[in-house]
């Protein structure tokens, strides 16, 4: 393992920001990790563990270590007549992971197709689309706790999986994730009964889908909404959808008939595109900061953007909403 020095990290952040770090590590075993990252704790040495870069946004340099978990393995640790556990390295990337899947007939992970991102950083956010969430076929997770200096293993429940949320998120600086097993069903039960994805099977004249079709559809869906990081720099979602009391749902609907929202458990969730639009930020350009004019909860780096300039426009799109909506918009994407 080598320690560079005064590394740009435009290359590893999906908004292509164009920042340094003051040393940069990346590594390709949890033999060599573990150790590690006790040795810069040790030292009382700043760092920040990278996985994809793909839900991160830098404002300005980092004065520390990036290290950069570069981990990979795939194995099956139990199988039921039912089920399979499969136990993922955190380096692993998350969409290469799910179509193994996939290809295997093992259900569960087919509506979290084309998410960008490291298998490592999945249960952080509890990442989620239609209609599907990480949590649902998380089994555990593996972790170095910092603080108590200790391998730790944690239940789905022990993760206190939310909306977007976890423990390793509360408590980020706590928490390394080092690999993550799932529980894939071998028998599949389809999670087709979101809108797009029954629109996209029947444009397809697909009458009869498997988790493979459903893959294709999440695929074509999201490439026709969000824009390719590749191409265009940006993180997916950058606001998480409000979650409010079912109670002020009526009063809403009363000012803002339009209003979009979903049930979720005892609250309703609002549509976040949906706010910004309305709010007339949807395809909106200053410089080279942007909101996507496909999808509005996307903010994109059409180039030469810094993080600031598109922090800045992610303020001024929460003043409105919260002006016009009285609805205060969470930022999803960690802010650096």
């Amino acid at each position: 393992m080598q320690i560079l020095k005064n590394i740009s990290l435009k290359s590893y952040n999906t908004f292509g920001v164009d920042v340094n770090c003051r040393f940069f590590a990346e590594v390709f075993t949890e033999e060599e990790l573990l150790p590690f990252l006790q040795s810069l704790d040790r030292e009382k040495k700043t760092f920040l563990i990278l996985g994809g870069g793909s839900n991160l946004l830098f404002t300005k340099d980092f004065e520390g270590t990036i290290v950069k978990i570069s981990t990979k393995g795939i194995e099956i640790i139990a199988e039921t007549e039912d089920d399979i556990y499969i136990r993922v390295q955190a380096g692993e990337n998350w969409d290469e992971f799910v179509a193994y899947c996939v290809e295997k007939g093992w259900g569960g992970l087919e509506n979290l197709s084309l998410i960008p991102g490291k298998v490592g950083t999945a249960p952080v956010q509890n990442i989620g689309a239609y209609g599907a969430e990480v949590k649902d076929v998380l089994f555990e997770v593996s972790a170095l706790d910092r603080i108590n200096q200790i391998h730790r293993i944690f239940s789905n429940f022990e993760c206190e999986f939310s909306y977007r949320d976890s423990i390793f998120k509360r408590r980020e600086n706590q928490f390394v994730i080092l690999s993550v097993t799932f529980k894939l069903s071998l028998k599949p039960v389809l999670n087709a009964k979101y809108g797009d994805i029954m629109e996209e099977l029947t444009s397809l004249q697909i009458d009869s889908p498997d988790i493979r079709s459903v893959r294709e559809a999440v695929c074509r869906i999201r490439s026709r909404k969000l824009p390719d990081p590749v191409k265009i720099g940006n993180s997916g979602s950058f606001f998480k959808n409000p979650v409010v009391d079912l109670d002020l749902l009526p009063s809403l609907k009363e000012k803002f008939p339009g209003i979009v929202s979903f049930p979720y458990g005892k609250y309703v969730k609002l549509a976040a595109a949906w706010l910004i639009e309305q709010c007339g930020w949807k395809g909106y350009r200053a410089g080279d900061a942007g909101v996507h004019p496909n999808q509005p909860l996307v903010l994109v780096n059409y180039g030469c953007a810094t993080g600031q300039e598109i922090l800045d426009l992610a303020n001024s799109i929460k003043a409105d909403v919260q002006k016009k909506f009285g609805i205060t918009l969470e930022i999803e994407v960690n802010i650096l």
